[in-house]
This record gives structure tokens, sequence and C-alpha cells, in this order.
């Protein structure tokens, strides 16, 4: 029989290898994610948009692929251990000393937190074998600085920007950097002109990292004069011409929405994401440090941090979770905390008539829309397993209705209410009741963005499916959004029809369809009779949609997507260079 000496020396080595195991594992993973990332160059370079998507799919699932095989490692280094959580509570302390000389040491904690809740199935946090929140929180923001240029204004910007831009090199002529030179310096000098007389640039700050999206690559950085600040976000574009600026973003608003959660993840292959996350938070001080981690590509960062926070939130807050505005759904229970702007959502057990769906079936839509390009109208939704809160934090009605309605996925434990699955989003206004409370010009520029908002998906190949008011929610920019899934579908899945005359009296008079209606077939010139718009919301949406009431309109564009043709959606108001408009000028489209 072994020595206590012996077997304390075999636990050593065993902690050991656990924790070489994990933080490899790790770095395995950041490595890879960084190969992935860094390929956005090339695609842009060579106009490559399908590789590229391809590249976004396979960075979101990387995550979880080296999880569970670190779970794997894991369980087979602990397969004849007595006490596994004792030896995996020994490893946290020895893996915390190990990871603190990298960067981002926060990413390390997150991905051994994911790996020991696979094993042991936690509920809540174990702080026994997890490192807790205040654990995992980012620790480099003032640690390190960001690698950035700073170009000081020496009194001409068009020298500025000429330096800059020579400094961001690509595999691609320019198309004409004197034009995009005199058309950048001009925005700028109109947007200080704006500010008053006396505003001057003083200097221009840019991040190294160019960031990639889709068909763009962006110059993030900032502006500061005299005794002012702004936002910076210079947009370009590859034609066949070669580069050009797209686009010089200065407005605070439209940066937040370029970094919103509506939209796909950026690929910058920054050194050290803390520091990154940190100057966004800079020029963007509204928006949320988790949103910041997740648009950047670090979804589980992210996750983490939103985790952080309302768990902060909670231990200092004592208002009750109650139900969330709006219609009651018949396939998601939805509840919020009224003094944070996060809803949760819960599958139901059952499906009320007419759904005819299953569990599977919306946990698909939300995997689709996850991997998909949302196209700045699709909510970005986290998915959280076996959170616990106390009971007494939720009001009687609703938490009859959730041990009712979703008992397969929350139940009591104690003075606990464990949610076993949800997904968290940010919180909307209903479109519906927004259109009941708003002013006039905000209902006609409501119902505009709302039909836009149903363009902007099916050019990205998503068919919202229930197009129903109470499915679309409206952010605080007054974008429309779409947060419903469980009948979202692919434009090329659908088979778009014309309503057929009726033959006589007596089918114009039958209550339901005379003619054969197929599971994929979709009657467009029946969208508005179900929506519920008032007048006022109606003529604006036909006078700006109206082709979206025309089968032609959709047989045409699932032809385009069938053939890869994919109309861009571009996340701000782009601009063209025009001859009547003039060298160095352009006019928006």
């Amino acid at each position: 029989m072994p020595s206590g000496d012996s077997m304390k020396r075999v636990t050593q080595s065993l902690v050991r290898e656990l924790t070489l195991t994990l933080r490899d594992a790790f770095i395995d993973y950041n490595t890879r994610f960084g190969q992935i990332t860094r390929r956005a160059k090339r695609r842009f370079e060579q106009r490559d948009w399908s590789a590229g998507r391809v590249d976004a799919v396979e960075r979101i699932d990387l995550y979880e692929k080296c999880v569970a095989a670190a779970v794997a490692e894991v369980a087979e280094l602990t397969r004849n251990c007595e006490d596994p959580q004792q030896l995996l509570h020994q490893a946290r302390e020895s893996y915390a000393r190990e990871i603190s000389g990298y960067p981002d040491p926060e990413f390390f904690k997150t991905f051994f937190n994911s790996v020991t809740r696979r094993i042991f199935k936690t509920v809540g946090v174990d702080a026994e074998v997890e490192f807790v929140a205040a654990e995992v929180r980012p620790t480099e923001y003032t640690k390190n600085q960001l690698d950035s240029r700073v170009y000081r204004n020496r009194g001409a910007l068009r020298y500025l920007f000429d330096e800059a831009l020579t400094d961001y090199s690509f595999g691609v002529r320019w198309r004409d950097v004197e034009r995009t030179i005199r058309w950048m310096t001009a925005e700028i000098d109109a947007y200080t002109a704006s500010l008053g007389p006396m505003a001057k640039v003083v200097s221009v700050e840019l991040m190294e990292t160019v960031f990639y999206r889709s068909t763009r690559a962006y110059l993030v950085g900032r502006i500061e004069g005299n005794d002012w600040v702004s936002p910076l976000v210079i947009a370009l574009k590859n034609s066949d011409e070669g580069i050009f600026a797209d686009a010089v973003i200065l407005s605070e608003n439209d940066v937040s929405m370029l970094f919103g959660f509506t939209r796909s993840y950026f690929h910058a292959d920054v050194s050290r994401v803390s520091t990154a996350v940190a100057f966004v938070k800079s020029i963007l001080p509204g928006k949320p440090v988790a949103e910041i981690y997740t648009v950047l590509g670090r979804a589980k960062q992210g996750k983490t941090e939103r985790f952080r926070s309302l768990d902060l939130h909670m231990q200092n807050s004592t208002d009750k979770f109650v139900f969330a505005r709006g219609d009651k759904g018949m396939v998601m229970e939805v509840f919020t905390l009224p003094s944070i702007p996060l809803v949760f959502k819960l599958i139901r057990d059952k499906f009320a008539y007419p759904k005819d769906i299953v569990r599977q079936d919306v946990l698909d839509k939300y995997r689709l829309v996850f991997h998909h390009d949302r196209a700045g109208r699709l909510i970005d939704a986290q998915e959280f397993r076996r959170l616990e809160f106390d009971r007494d934090r939720f009001e009687d009605d609703l938490l009859e209705s959730l041990l009712t309605s979703c008992s397969q996925t929350c139940v009591l434990e104690g003075d606990k209410l464990v949610i076993k699955h949800s997904y968290l989003e940010r919180r909307l206004a209903p479109l519906n009741l927004y259109l009941q409370e708003a002013e006039p010009d905000q209902v006609r520029a409501a119902a505009i963005d709302y039909g836009q908002a149903i363009r902007d998906l099916a050019f990205s190949n998503i068919f919202a499916g229930d197009l129903l008011l109470k499915n679309f929610g409206v952010t605080r920019h007054g974008r429309v959004i779409f947060y419903d899934y469980d009948e979202l579908c692919l434009v090329t899945e659908c088979n778009f029809r014309r309503l057929p005359e009726a033959r006589d009296d007596v089918d114009e008079m039958r209550s339901g369809a005379w003619f054969y209606v197929g599971p994929d077939d979709i009657f467009p010139e029946q969208f508005v009779r179900f929506l519920g718009f008032r007048d006022d919301a109606r003529e604006a949406f036909l006078e700006h949609h109206g082709d979206l009431l025309d089968p032609d309109f959709w047989i045409r564009l699932k032809r385009r997507l069938e053939t890869g043709q994919s109309p861009e959606v571009i996340p701000y108001q782009p601009k063209q260079w025009s001859e009547v408009a003039g060298p160095g000028h352009f006019v928006t489209r």
C-alpha cells in the first residue's frame, strides 16, 4: 500500500498535469482563434466573401470543440481518482498561478470554468472548482497600453491622413488615394465646423488592428480636439478598381450600432483583448462591456462578463422579476428584471395550437441565428444553462407560470429557483406597443424601418416567417429588430406564390384557402392583412416597401441567393463618388 508521502507526490503530479493540460488546451484554442481571425485580411484583399462566411462559422464553433476535447482529456486523467472535485479544486489554485503572466488571464479562467461546469454539471456557481465572478473580471484595462498610432495635426488634415493611410497597407492598390484623402478630410472638416468656429482637430488615434466584417474593413479610433473628443471609424471597401473609403463615421450612435448586439462578430487580431475592449468602451461609454467582448468575437467572455455584471446587480438590487412587456408568446416564456435592460427567454414545455414544432426546432433556430449573418436585424442571444436565483426575487404569478409552463426547465431547490436552460437578450420595446404609444413621426419612421428590417433579413437569406408586429422590437436608436425565431427560415427554403384567382363566388366566401397550400408556400400579397398597422403606419410602409408584397420580388431574390449573389447589407449609409458632385466628393446612395 503506498505511503502518505507517495500518495501526496502522486496527487501533486496529477494536479500539475491537469494544470498544464488545461493551460495548453486554452492556448491551442486561442492560437487557432487567431489563425482564423488573421485570414480576414486575405479574404478582404481577395474579395473571397464565401470563404469569409465559412471562417466566421468555424471560429464560432471552435470554442465548444476545444472545451469538449479538454473535458475528454481531464476525464481520462481523473478516471481513477476517488475525489475528482477536490483534485480540480487544487488544480484551480495551481492554474491561477500558472496563467498569471499571460495576456488576458481572465480568458484562461473562463475556459477553466467551461471545462469544470461540463464535468460536474454545475448549478449556479461552485466556488470549490471554478473561478467566481470577481476572479474572472478583466484585469488589464489599465495595465497595458493599447497598440495604436497617434497622428498629430500639423496644420493640414490631408497630410495627417496621407501618413495614416500609408501605415495601413493592403495587398491591393487604392482606387484613388488622393481623392480618398480629400474626401475624408472634407468629412471631418464639416463635422468640426458643426461643433463651432473654435473647434480644431489636435490629433487622430487609430488602433493598429484593422477590423474586418463581411465585405468591409474598418479603421477604428478617435479624434481629439482642443476641448472635445469624437469616435472615428473609417469604412473601407475593396472594389474592382481598388480600395477606397466607403464612409467616415463620427457619430457615437452610429459607431455604437456598428458595434451593436444585432451585428455579426468582427475579425480583429488584437494582441490584448482587454485593452481593445477598454478603448472601444472609452469611445462608446454607454456600450456594455459584455457586448464589446462579444462583438469582438469573444462570445464566451462576453457571456461571462454579462453573468458577472448580472450577479453583481442581483446583490445590489431588490426589485423582482416580472413578465416582460408584450403579448404572451406560445413558444417562449419571457421575463425581465425592471432595473436591467435584459430579458430571459425560456422554451415552454408545450406549444399551443397552431404551432406544430417541437423544442429541438426552437434550439435549431437559435443555432441558425448564432451562425448566420444577422445583418443588424437579429438580436444576439446568449445561451445559459443551470442558473439559479432566490425564489423570493420572482413575482408570485411569474413563479407559478414558470413552474407550470416551463416545468422541464425550472425547478425549486429549497429557496432557489434553478433554471436549467435560458436565453438572455437585450430588452427592446415591442413594436406593436411602440406604435401605439409613439408620436406620429416616430410611428412613420418605425413602420418604414420595419419594412427595411424585413428587406435586410431577406438580403441575408432570412425570412422571418411570422411578420406580426409583436415579434419585432425597437432599440433605443429607433431601429427595428426581429427577435422571435421559432418560425424563422431561409429565403431559399420558401416557395413564394401569387394568390390564385377565385373561380366563383363560393370560393370567395370560403373562410380558408380553396386551393392547395404546401408547408413551404408563402403568399406575400397577404402580408399586410395580418400586421395590424394603423392607417398612418400602413401608408408609410406601403410607400417605401410596397414591393415586399409582390411575389416577383421574392422569387427574383431567391434566384439570386441560390446562385450565390447575396445583396449587401451595410451597417451604415454608404457613399459613392459622383462625377456630378465633382472631384473628391461623394453623394449618398
